[in-house]
Formats: structure tokens, sequence, C-alpha cells
């Protein structure tokens, strides 16, 4: 006499969660193995930052004063952030390629929690994203952008431009889910290119025209940018204040506008996976 089948009992929600975190590691090295093979995307993707910090710094960094400082010291931040906001590009595309070969029907019929596809995908880009920053640090150091106010607080300021890179990973994931292809990804450009130059990015809003000013200071990259000045010690960083609360708050919206961002975009991201295909 056969025993009767006892069905496994449910996962409780412990195991639920180890579930998706061992499966999101699984993509994460499945997306970090993808982009090591492309090695043409790659060594793009690490040279950009690299041209663009020794042309903001050799190029521009000894034509234009900057009360108080340098250009070169002003600029890096900037840059530093604009290297995080323009990486939504390389996460959108990365998933509207998945989404247009089927890899992501694939991964829906695998018992894996929804979460841990975009978790993968966030961190690999995340990984990218440190390497990116940490090669944009060496060309910084190497052409005399240095921090003032020890390694701890220049930790925190790459830490805030990390968070910022997370929360937009979500972005770019959600609106990847959306798109009909990675041709689209035109459309990011025409998001990514004002949300980057209207900002305290290249110039303080001070400079700018009154209501100009006051809509870049409220942008969410201006609040990481002045943060990271506020803590690399840039000279500058008291002379092109001016003198407003998002300024003056800058560390604390660098790090309030990340959080909603991912409250809003990672429910978002993963709804949107699960809505595939119906």
């Amino acid at each position: 006499m056969t025993a009767p089948y006892i069905p496994p009992a449910p996962p409780t929600s412990l195991g639920r969660l180890r579930w998706a975190a061992a499966d999101g590691w699984t993509l994460t090295a499945r997306a970090l193995t993808h982009r090591i093979k492309s090695a043409d995307q790659l060594a793009v993707s690490m040279l950009f930052p690299v041209v663009v910090v020794l042309m903001m710094g050799y190029l521009f960094g000894g034509q234009v004063d900057v009360p108080g400082g340098e250009y070169r010291a002003f600029i890096i931040p900037g840059m530093f952030a604009m290297t995080m906001v323009f990486g939504v590009e390389s996460t959108f595309t990365a998933i509207a390629v998945d989404a247009a070969r089927g890899i992501a029907d694939r991964f829906r019929a695998m018992p894996m929690a929804p979460s841990a596809v975009v978790v993968g995908r966030g961190a690999a880009d995340m990984a990218e994203a440190l390497a990116s920053l940490a090669v944009m640090a060496l060309c910084g150091l190497a052409i005399g952008w240095r921090v003032h106010d020890g390694i701890a607080r220049a930790l925190a300021g790459l830490g805030l431009l990390l968070l910022l890179r997370f929360a937009l990973i979500w972005i770019g994931v959600y609106l990847g889910l959306l798109a009909r292809g990675p041709e689209s990804v035109t459309l990011i450009q025409v998001l990514v290119w004002p949300v980057g130059l209207l900002s305290s990015a290249l110039a303080a809003p001070s400079t700018m025209p009154g209501w100009l000013g006051a809509i870049a200071e409220w942008n969410p990259m201006s609040a990481t940018v002045t943060a990271c000045r506020e803590l690399f010690g840039d000279p500058s960083r008291d002379a092109l204040s001016s003198g407003s609360w998002a300024a003056g708050h800058s560390v604390l919206l660098a790090v309030a506008w990340p959080l909603a961002i991912t409250a809003v975009f990672f429910p978002l991201a993963v709804r949107r996976y699960r809505a595939l295909g119906r």
C-alpha cells in the first residue's frame, strides 16, 4: 500500500525572501557575465567617463572663473552625477533587449519571484555604476581634483551618487518594460538630457534666471550634486549658494529624492513585469 501524497507546505515569508534573493543573485551574475562578454559595450561605458572628465578638466577647467574656487573642483561632482543619471539609458536598453528577445518571458516561466528579475538587473547595474564611479574618481584625482573635508565625508558623497543611480535604475527598468524595443532609447535620451542640463551639474543655479534657477535647485540631480560639493569640501560652494531652502538642505534632499523615486518606480517595475504577455 503506497503512502498518500502529501503536498509540500507553502513556503514561509522568509522562505520566499530567500528564494527571491537567490534568484536575484543568479540573474545578477548572468547580467554581469553578459556585460563582460560584450567587450565593446563595456569598453565604451568605461571610456566615456574618462573622456568626459579629461575634457572638462583640461578643456574647460582652466578657462572658467568660479568665485572662491576653480571650475575643475566645481565640475567634477557634476560629472559624477551626470554619469549616474545617463546610466539609465543602459538599464533601459538592457531591459528592452531582454523583453524583445523573449528572455523576460523565459524568466516569467520559471519558478522565481517577479521581484528577483528586476533586482538582479538592478544589482548588475549598480556593480557597473560602482566601477564607472571609481574610474571617474581616479581620473579626477589625476587632473588635480581633491577632497578637502576628509575621507569619511568624501565616501558619504560617493554613496549619495550611488544612491541616485540606484533610484534611477527602477525608472530604466520600468520604461524598458513599457518600450516596444531597444530603439526607443531615443525617448529616454529626450528625458535624460534635460534633467542633466537643467541642474547644478555644469552651472550654479544662483547664476541662472530666477525661475530657471528655482527649477534647477529642486532637480533631484542638483540635490545630489550640491550635497557632493558640500561633502567634498568644494571651496566655491558658499560663494555660489543661492541661500534657498533646497541649497541649505541638499544632503537631506539627496537622500529623500532617491528614496521617493525608488518607492514609486520599484513597485511599478515589478507590477509591469508581472503583466508582461497579458
